[in-house]
């Protein structure tokens, strides 16, 4: 892959042309990409794939008219097209009154911060089909499990320039390692799935592969031989790993797109305490090693950490520009985009600050509750909040997991939701949306 300095003299050659062509102002993004993964199965291999991929993106804007282009083709020839293109597309389209570049204020200026975001070096295929293998085999000698899935493992890096007309030019490299096992328990129409897995920036930083497989198998025996109960409304624990949907649910309710449209049950929610006293909600782009850590949003604007949500209270959207005139407000720095897209609004490292008390300790008190490790379907209602998921997890008595259940249904509506949460304290960063185990006092578990 060519280096940054190529990258953005490519893209400062174009935009360049893209003036002379007639337009007043534009940017250009490049995103090299590459890729290796592995899957086993029983013992056998059964995928090795690898991809490279590059794309130009070009926006080009006449006025308030704004137009994007984009190429796979890096040659000369090939650049030499887009600008007269872009410049044609605009024309021919309506005005956009909210479009523009940043101001030159707004952008990341000097270097960026060094984020540890990209571990140098593609690692051998037989490197990760030993995580593979590893995983699956730890997985299958979990007494119980009988059949799999599959071990698999992956290696991934993203290279990112962005350039131009107010003086943006940047680019930055990320890296991701991961690890999954997914096997089954039990025999005949009595067998459950489950799997575990571990992402990360730096491949010393991934769990090992036999803990992964380990995880997976067990978690898959604990599911076997699943009640049903009866409708019924009790207090609710929700798994890290299910427990970070609901953060996706406020991301989506706090974009500036949703809220500038009016499509959002948030809508009117901004200074208002939405969770209870103490919760914290934050979006950290700059954290170390973040799997969606970046130095600077989609249009170049600096990225910087924020409480989004700061003792319960909602304190801001997350916003792009177009979304941010709208609103008569300032961007956030959270836009995203592809080559061949507008930017929009997009979360980085977004997470539920830990709370103080264990999984143990949110539990001890319950009679009857739901502790619920996967969720099923997207029955949310964004607009009226309204939320109805299928569900499957363990039944709390008396403060502690008695047995597995499947087949019901976790219902509610997220403004309840949200203002009767209580988090733990074992929040791990795994998901680029995290959150620690939760509880939510309230909810409606329906079943026979």
């Amino acid at each position: 892959m060519a280096n940054q300095e190529d990258d953005l003299q490519k893209l400062h050659d174009l935009i360049a042309k893209a003036k002379t062509a007639g337009a007043d102002a534009a940017d250009a993004i490049l995103i090299s990409s590459a890729s290796l993964s592995v899957s086993r199965r029983l013992g056998n291999p059964e995928q090795l794939e690898r991809s490279e991929s590059t794309d130009v993106g070009l926006r080009v804007f006449i006025g308030k008219q704004q137009a994007i282009v984009s190429s796979s083709d890096l040659t000369p020839e090939g650049l030499a097209e887009l600008p007269d293109r872009a410049i044609a597309m605009a024309r021919a389209v309506p005005e956009d009154p909210f479009c523009g570049l940043a101001d030159p204020e707004q952008l990341l200026i000097g270097a960026a911060p060094d984020l540890d975001m990209y571990d140098a070096g593609e690692p051998a295929a037989e490197t990760l089909i030993d995580w593979a293998a590893r995983a699956e085999e730890a997985a299958m000698a979990v007494p119980g499990v009988t059949n799999s899935e599959g071990g698999q493992a992956g290696w991934s890096m993203a290279a990112v320039a962005l350039a131009a007309t107010n003086g943006m030019a940047h680019a930055y490299r990320r890296s991701q390692f991961s690890v999954a096992a997914s096997v089954l328990a039990g025999e005949g129409t009595a067998m459950e799935r489950d799997y575990d897995f571990s992402s990360a920036v730096h491949a010393g930083d991934l769990t090992d592969p036999q803990t992964v497989g380990r995880l997976a198998g067990e978690k898959a025996v604990r599911r076997l031989n699943p009640r049903q109960v009866k409708t019924a409304q009790v207090p609710v624990i929700y798994d890290p790993r299910v427990s970070r949907s609901l953060l996706g649910q406020l991301a989506n309710g706090i974009s500036g797109t949703a809220v500038a449209r009016g499509t959002t049950f948030l809508k009117d929610k901004l200074g208002k305490r939405i969770f209870p006293e103490g919760v914290v909600v934050k979006d950290d782009p700059l954290r170390r090693r973040g799997l969606r850590s970046k130095p600077f949003d989609a249009e170049g604007v600096a990225t910087e950490p924020r409480n989004v949500i700061d003792d319960g209270t909602l304190t801001t959207w997350i916003l792009d520009l177009r979304s941010a005139r709208q609103l008569g407000l300032q961007t956030t720095g959270h836009a995203a985009r592809g080559p061949s897209s507008p930017p929009s609004p997009s979360p980085t490292n977004f997470y539920l600050a830990a709370g103080s008390r264990t999984p143990k300790e949110l539990m001890a008190d319950i009679g009857s509750g739901f502790y619920v490790t996967e969720l099923i379907g997207h029955g949310v209602n964004m607009v009226t909040g309204d939320y109805s998921r299928g569900a499957s997890g363990f039944w709390i008595e008396n403060g502690e997991p008695a047995y597995p259940v499947s087949g019901v249904t976790v219902a509610g509506n997220l403004n309840g939701i949200f203002a009767n949460l209580t988090p733990a304290d074992d929040l791990e960063f795994r998901y680029g949306t995290d959150a620690p185990t939760v509880r939510i006092d309230g909810m409606t578990v329906a079943g026979k």
